[in-house]
Order: structure tokens, then sequence, then C-alpha cells
């Protein structure tokens, strides 16, 4: 049996890791890397049109299936363009391997050709960052790099130069056993004697909730009516904790609806269960605030807090259930619950004012539509901007359906790439890109990884022909907006030339037509719906503290109001609700 190289051992110890796909761009330093993936049945390499597309497509799976997944680079500005995707992977706790294939050993700080130093490059972006220089550390330091992207949930980064890659591995490789799931974290008794104390001693407790609740649906709901508190949230935590919620009072921000505004600032106890939301300006300073994490770095660096506790979300629940006094009162809960359907009924009127025959297009309107006709377990990537906006008021999640964007990062072009990753992860599983026109065609030669991989990813584009987002920004500057018009093609018409189904939708009447025809179409496919860019109007609440930060903060003006099925959820639980 012939020896094998160092590229072959490392691919094995990927496919052990339980790696399955390599996502990434061919080239002479990764060689050795491709040519053993090649031979490898265990792991397919999947050959995408830009490095930065690999990274967010690895990110994406990560998110979706809760395991390690891989990308890799060739040297120097290969591996120079993940560096986009793994950011976002690491803000966003993936557990995702970039392999940074390198110059040759012997040229290293010679000023050799595509020279740099991925291995110091990456490192703010990455739990573990390490350069192999021998091929005797190489199985050690790969075992490291796993370990530390799946126990501490984001990237590590191994720069692996291409002539020790092609080297013989060394004979009897300690085979170490590989870590593949996270245990979970029980807080200290002093830390739960302290939140009982609290709870029992508060009489209006409001929970908001990240997406660290996932996974703890149930508890939370149970907490929740035990101790009669509204539950809010932050957009990463939609999706886990919107459905089947009773207690719902919408999310807060400035991409935020309904009354969790309120319930956050009018409790006597504001809970932050697994959030790191960014935006300290939504948040009460004269609240007492306990919060609840698994990573003790983000306990109090959003807010003031009176006690801070470091455990599993569903872990400390259910040590809390069993001890805290169940409230007798609803009095707080059920005013916090009719303010949040009285907000959802005034936008609702709004936005529904002859929208079905507004042109161009609202794109409230679109995102309605398909979160009407979008499966039930539809994997939902949303790209940065606008297309945010839509996605927070309009999809509705159920428990299955996943809603995954650049949400920490905030990078434009995330969309399309984030669901090549999902769909391979399961090509049965209907997978729907809101994109905007800007965002697309930043990466749209990726477009042609769905063709040549006959993925049936559904795109959906929101073609406003602006970079909308900064255009508003500039408009609540007072400045004009300038450099911020697309002039786009007919991206149906491209999609057909790449061999994909495309369709252009200029008219409501046209849209669910459109997209039951994409979405029943059985390989890749494009709806290009040209939308009103001017669909904006002023939330119910912001001042002027809240106008600093991420890109979102510099817009006193959002939308046009709409929050699509989720009025339907708020009057279902204002039924038992007494008139206040």
């Amino acid at each position: 049996m012939a020896k094998q190289n160092v590229a072959e051992q490392f691919v094995d110890i990927l496919a052990r890791a339980g790696v399955r796909r390599l996502y990434g761009v061919v080239g002479d330093s990764l060689n050795p890397v491709v040519d053993a993936v090649r031979r490898n049945p265990a792991v397919d390499w999947i050959h995408v049109r830009h490095e930065e597309t690999a990274a967010f497509a690895a990110g994406a799976e990560a998110q979706i299936t809760g395991k390690l997944a891989a990308c890799a680079g060739s040297c120097g500005p290969g591996n120079l363009h993940l560096i986009n995707g793994l950011y976002d992977a690491h803000r966003s706790m993936a557990p995702v391997l970039a392999l940074a294939s390198h110059i040759p050993s012997s040229e290293i700080g010679l000023g050799y050709f595509q020279e740099t130093h991925p291995d110091q490059l990456f490192r703010e972006c990455s739990h573990y960052s390490e350069l192999i220089s021998s091929p005797k550390q190489m199985p050690r330091l790969l075992h490291t790099a796993i370990q530390n992207a799946i126990g501490r949930s984001g990237v590590s980064v191994v720069s692996l130069p291409g002539d020790i890659a092609d080297q013989p591995a060394p004979e009897k490789a300690v085979e170490t056993a590989l870590v593949t799931s996270r245990p979970t974290v029980r807080p200290g008794d002093a830390e739960i004697d302290a939140l009982v104390e609290m709870i029992d001693a508060a009489d209006k407790v409001t929970l908001f909730c990240g997406s660290g609740t996932a996974g703890a649906h149930a508890e939370v709901m149970e907490f929740a009516g035990k101790v009669k508190s509204p539950v809010g949230h932050a957009l990463r935590g939609k999706e886990w904790i919107q459905y089947d919620n009773p207690y719902d009072v919408g999310m807060s921000g400035l991409l935020g609806y309904g009354a969790a505004y309120e319930a956050t600032h009018e409790c006597d106890l504001l809970i932050l269960l697994g959030t790191d939301f960014p935006y300290n300006a939504f948040l009460p300073d004269d609240v007492r605030i306990a919060q609840v994490d698994v990573r003790p770095e983000h306990l109090g660096r959003r807010s003031r807090l009176d006690l801070a506790v470091w455990g599993d979300v569903r872990e400390t629940l259910r040590c809390l259930i069993p001890r805290v006094r169940a409230k007798e009162s609803r009095r707080f809960l059920d005013r916090m619950l009719k303010k949040h359907a009285d907000a959802l009924e005034g936008v609702v009127k709004a936005y529904t004012r002859k929208v079905e025959k507004h042109v161009p297009i609202h794109p409230e309107y679109v995102a309605a539509v398909i979160d009407e006709l979008a499966d039930e377990d539809a994997v939902f990537t949303v790209d940065t901007g606008m297309c945010n906006v839509w996605a927070a008021r309009y999809l509705t999640p159920n428990g299955r359906r996943r809603v995954i964007g650049s949400f920490t990062h905030g990078s434009m072009a995330n969309a399309l790439p984030m669901a090549i990753g999902a769909q391979f992860t399961d090509r049965r599983r209907q997978v729907v890109a809101m994109s905007g026109d800007g965002g697309f065609s930043m990466l749209m030669g990726d477009f042609l990884t769905l063709v040549q991989y006959d993925l049936p990813v559904k795109i959906v584009l929101f073609n406003n022909s602006s970079l909308g987002m900064v255009e508003l920004e500039m408009l609540v500057a007072g400045l004009p907006s300038y450099g911020t018009t697309n002039k786009n093609p007919d991206f149906a018409a491209v999609a057909r030339a790449c061999g994909a189904h495309g369709v252009r939708v200029e008219k409501p009447k046209h849209l669910a037509g459109a997209l039951r025809d994409a979405f029943r179409h059985k390989g890749p496919a494009l709806v290009d719906v040209v939308t009103d860019p001017n669909a904006l109007s002023i939330p119910p609440k912001i001042s002027a503290d809240m106008v600093t930060g991420f890109a979102l903060s510099a817009s006193k003006i959002v939308l046009d109001g709409g929050v699509g099925r989720m009025l339907q959820m708020a009057r279902s639980n204002l039924r038992n609700v007494p008139r206040l």
C-alpha cells in the first residue's frame, strides 16, 4: 500500500471530524490537498467561483448542521479572499475549519511571489490560526484547530505550505479522539440562588431572547408562563423563540416591531437570555437586568448588569422553573400583549392600502408572498440591508424553518453563497435566497456554481436598482444620495443565459404565479422582482442615542409598515386577555 502524504492525512482527519465538503478554488499550492480530496470518497471538493463564497457557504453549512464545515484557499490572494466570509462565520459562532495554503516553506519571509502571512492575517477572525512547518507537526496541529472550532464555536485556520502538503506523512501518527459536540453548562448554585431571589422580588419580569435560546423553546415558554412574562427577541432569536409563543411581544431594535421596546423598559426585571444584542441604546438603564449566556465574554458587554449568570439557557431555566414562585397577576403581561397587537394593527392597515396594485412593487408585499408560498421547513438566506428588514418582519418561524444572514458581521453579498452551503446539506429541502440587487451583483459569478452543481436554490431578487439602505442613511444625514444607483441588466435574462430558470416580475398580479413556478422548478431559479425603493416610514420608537453604531443605526426611517402573519398570532394571544 502506498504511503500517505501530508495532504492525504489532512483530508482523512477532516473526514473523521465529520467534514463532508471542502469549498474552494483550486490553485498550485492547494493542488496536493485537492488531489487528496479527489481520491477520498468521504469528502467532496466544491468548486466555487470566488473564495469569499467558499467561506460563506461553509459558515452556512455549519449553522444548518451544527457540525464542522470547511473551506480552502490557495496561497496569497486565494486565501485572502476567504477573510470576509470567515469573519462572518466567526461572529456567527459557526464551527468552520479554513485551510490557507501557503508558498513553499523555504521561501517564507523572503518576499516570494504571492507571499502573505496567513497565520497572522486570520488571527482576528478565528480562535486559532497557526502555520504547519513540518509533516510531523500536522496531525496534532490540525486536531487542535478542529477542537478549537467545535469547542469554542467559531473559526480555526490552518496554514499549510504546498511543498509540505506533498511530503510523506509521518508513520504511526497518533489518532487523537476528536470532540465533535459541545457539553452543556450549568450555572453555579450561588448564581441560581441570586437569580431566583431577583425573580421572586420583581412584580414585572420581561424576557429578551437571542440565538442562545436555540433548543430551549419549551423551557422559555414554561418559565414565561410561570412568571407571567412578556417575551421579546433580537433578530437572531426570532427563528428560535417567536413561534407557538403566547407571550410574544415582538422584536426590539431599528428593525423591530410591536411592544418589545416597551416591555423591556417598563418591567422591574429584564432577563437577557442567550443574546449579544449589540444596540445598547435600545436597552433600559433604569431597571434591574440579569443576563444568562454560555459565553462569559458576552456577559455585561452591552449593558449594566445586576447579575451575570454563566450557563446554557436551557440548563439555567431547568434549574429556575421548579424554584421560582408562580406569579398570580397577568396585568403587566396582558397590557404588553395588548400594546403589541395594537402596534401591529396600525402598521398592517398602512401597508395593505392598494398594495396589490402598487407599481413598482412594494418589497413588503414580495416578502409576504414568499412567506405564504415557501415550504414549512424552508431555509431562508437573507442579504444585509433592506432584505434584513423584510425578513425580520415577514418571515414566519415555526420551529422548522431557518433564517440565516450576516446578522452580526453585516456583510453585503451573503445570501447567494450562504444558500449554496445550505442547499448542499440537503438537496430536497427548499432554500430561498432573499437577495438585494447590490448584494447579488457583488458575487453574481457564483450563480454559475448553482448551475454547475444543479443546486435547486431559489433566488428572489429585490431589485430597486440602488443601494437602498445606504440611500436611507444619506437621507437621514441630510445628504443627497450619491454613488448608490445601480444600472442593472435584466437579471432573469442573465439567469436564463447561464442555463437556469429566470423570470422578471414588474406587476404585483404576476408575482405569486412567478414564485410558484420558480419554487416548483427542479433546478436553480431566479425571480427578478422590480421593487419600490421608496417604501419607508418612521418606526414607533427612536431617539438621538439610537442613531449611532452599525449602519442601520444611522437611520431614523426604516420601512412602510407591515408585519405579515405575525398579526394573526398577536390577535390569537389576545383572545383570553381582558379589555384594559
